[in-house]
C-alpha cells in the first residue's frame, strides 16, 4: 500500500495538518482509475483515522465526568457534617421561623427544635403561630416532617417540596385586605433566600375552627391537602365533622377551596347527615376576602332527616327526609345584610302526638286524626333580612287534610293566610260545618284562617267561629262535653289498673 502515491500523499497531508482538522487532511485528489482493491485500502484508512478521533474525544468526556462526581462526592462527605450541624442550628431554626411566619402573615412564630433526619428531610414536633393577618388567626402543627430542595436556595428560596403534618389545629376568621409594607432591608439581603415556598403540604386529622355566635364551630378530625400555586392556595379536605351552632353535627366527605388574596372559591363542599347516611348536603360558591366582601352561595340537599334540624320540643312529634335548594347572597358574610330564595319538599313526612291534632281527634272521635302520613309537603321560600316570605305552601295526607297558602315573617311579627281543607267526615263534631268551611273542592270542605301575632304567640281567627258555631248549638256543644267526659274517664279508669 506504500507503493501508491495516493496514500503517501493522504500520509503527507495528515501529517501536515498534525492531526487537527482530520476531515480536511483526508480530502485529497485520488486517481478515479485506480484498481477497485486500492480504492478500499485508501477508504479504510481514513474510517480507521476518524474512529481513532472520535474515541479519544469521548475517552476525555468520560475522565471529566468522573473527575466531577469524585469532586462532588468528596465535597458530600466534607460538607455532610457541616450541614447537619447548619440544620439543627438555632440559627437555621430562627431563619424558618422568620420566613414560615413571614409566608403565613403572623407577626411571628416558633419551632421546636429542628432535627436532620436525612439527606434533604429534617423534622420538628411543633410549630406554633398567632396573631394572624389574614385569613389564619392561629395555627399549631404537630410531628412536622419536610424535605427541602437545596437548588432553590439559588433562587432566594427555601423551598419546601413535601410537608408531613401528623396533627394540626388552624383558626381561621374574616379581615380586612390591607397592602402589604415594604420593609427596608441590608444589601447583602438580595444573596439570601426571601421566602418559603411549599410544593405540597399533607396533614393527618386535623381541626379548622372559627368562631361562630359565641361558640367555637369548624371542621374536626379532617385530613387536609394544601397545594400552593403561586402565592396562592389550593385546599382539600376529606372526613372530620363539621361542628356548628344551629345545625346538627355533619360529616364531611370532601370539600375542594381555593383562596387567592381577594376570593375564595368553594368548588364543592360534600356534607352528609352520617358516614354511613344516604343523604346529603352540596354546597358550591365565593366570597370576596379584599375590598369586595360580597357572598353567593348554592346549597343543594337530599334526605335529609328534618328530625336532626329541629327544635328539641318538636323532635318528638316530626318526621320525614327533606330535598330542596337554596341560593344565599349578600354584600358580605352577616345575615343582616343578607338575601336569598329556596324550595323545600319532605318525603315520607309524619306528624304524630302533636297537642292540637290529639284535641281534634277527641273532639271528632277519630283516632286516625293523631296520626298524619303526608302524601306531599312542600313550599318555597325568599328572604331579605329580616323578613322573610314563605309560599306555594302544600301539605296533604291524602282523604284527612290539605293546607295551602302563604306566611311571612319580618323580624318576630307573624302574618299569613292559609286555606284549610278537611272531608266531610272529619267534621261531623262540629255543628253546621259548612257556615265556616263555606267552599267545596277536591273532595275538601275549605276554610280561610288567617294568621296573626308574633311567631312565639302565634294567633289565628279559626277557633272564634268554630266556638260561634257552638254558641248557636247548645245541644251540640252539650254533646261534645259528654264526648269530652266520656273520654276522661276512660283515661283515668284505664290509668288505675
Amino acid at each position: 500500500m506504500s507503493a501508491n502515491p495516493a496514500i503517501a500523499q493522504l500520509l503527507k497531508s495528515l501529517n501536515a495538518s498534525g492531526g487537527e482538522n482530520l476531515t480536511q487532511a483526508a480530502i485529497v485528489e485520488l486517481p478515479v482509475n485506480r484498481a477497485s482493491g486500492f480504492r478500499k485500502s485508501e477508504r479504510a484508512v481514513i474510517i480507521g483515522m476518524r474512529v481513532s478521533r472520535s474515541r479519544r474525544r469521548w475517552l476525555i468526556l468520560a475522565a471529566a465526568i468522573g473527575i466531577f462526581f469524585i469532586v462532588a462526592i468528596g465535597a458530600t462527605i466534607f460538607l455532610n457534617p457541616w450541614m447537619t450541624h447548619y440544620i439543627e442550628s438555632d440559627a437555621f431554626r430562627e431563619a424558618m421561623e422568620r420566613e414560615t411566619a413571614k409566608g403565613l402573615h403572623f407577626p411571628s412564630g416558633y419551632y421546636a427544635p429542628i432535627r436532620r433526619t436525612g439527606f434533604w428531610t429534617a423534622q420538628s414536633e411543633r410549630f406554633q403561630a398567632s396573631g394572624g393577618e389574614k385569613a389564619m388567626k392561629s395555627i399549631e402543627a404537630r410531628g412536622i416532617a419536610a424535605k427541602l430542595d437545596p437548588w432553590a436556595v439559588f433562587v432566594r428560596s427555601w423551598q419546601l417540596d413535601e410537608v408531613h403534618v401528623q396533627s394540626a389545629e388552624v383558626e381561621i376568621q374574616i379581615y380586612e385586605h390591607k397592602p402589604e409594607p415594604v420593609s427596608l432591608k441590608s444589601w447583602f439581603s438580595v444573596f439570601l433566600p426571601n421566602r418559603v415556598d411549599l410544593k405540597r403540604v399533607e396533614s393527618e386529622p386535623a381541626n379548622v375552627t372559627w368562631p361562630f355566635r359565641g361558640e367555637r364551630a369548624g371542621f374536626f378530625g379532617t385530613r387536609l391537602l394544601i397545594t400552593p400555586h403561586g402565592r396562592d392556595f389550593d385546599y382539600r379536605a376529606t372526613g372530620g365533622t363539621l361542628k356548628m351552632a344551629l345545625i346538627p353535627d355533619l360529616y364531611l366527605r370532601q370539600a375542594h377551596i381555593f383562596i387567592t388574596k381577594t376570593l375564595l372559591t368553594l368548588y364543592g363542599v360534600d356534607l352528609a347527615p352520617g358516614a354511613h347516611s344516604e343523604g346529603r348536603i352540596d354546597v358550591e360558591g365565593n366570597a370576596g376576602i379584599g375590598d369586595d366582601k360580597s357572598l353567593g352561595l348554592d346549597v343543594n340537599f337530599d334526605r335529609l332527616p328534618i328530625r336532626d334540624w329541629l327544635p328539641k320540643r318538636w323532635k318528638g312529634h316530626f318526621a320525614g327526609n327533606a330535598s330542596g335548594t337554596i341560593r344565599w347572597a349578600g354584600e358580605n358574610p352577616k345575615l343582616e345584610n343578607s338575601s336569598g330564595e329556596g324550595l323545600l319538599r319532605v318525603g315520607d313526612g309524619r306528624i304524630d302526638k302533636l297537642p292540637i291534632l290529639e284535641k281534634l281527634a277527641e273532639l271528632a272521635q277519630k283516632t286516625s286524626l293523631e296520626h298524619l302520613e303526608l302524601s306531599n309537603c312542600s313550599l318555597s321560600f325568599a328572604w331579605r333580612y329580616p323578613k322573610i316570605e314563605i309560599t306555594e305552601i302544600a301539605i296533604e295526607e291524602e282523604g284527612k287534610f290539605r293546607i295551602e297558602g302563604s306566611i311571612s315573617v319580618d323580624r318576630r311579627s307573624l302574618r299569613g293566610t292559609i286555606k284549610l281543607g278537611l272531608t266531610r267526615q272529619s267534621l261531623d263534631w262540629l255543628p253546621n260545618p259548612e257556615e265556616v268551611f263555606t267552599h267545596k273542592r277536591s273532595g275538601y270542605l275549605w276554610t280561610i284562617v288567617h294568621l296573626s301575632g308574633t311567631i312565639d304567640e302565634p294567633k289565628q281567627d279559626l277557633s272564634p267561629r268554630i266556638i260561634e258555631l257552638f254558641k248557636e248549638s247548645p245541644s251540640a256543644y252539650l254533646g261534645l262535653l259528654f264526648r269530652q267526659f266520656e273520654t276522661w274517664l276512660k283515661k283515668t279508669f284505664s290509668s288505675d289498673r
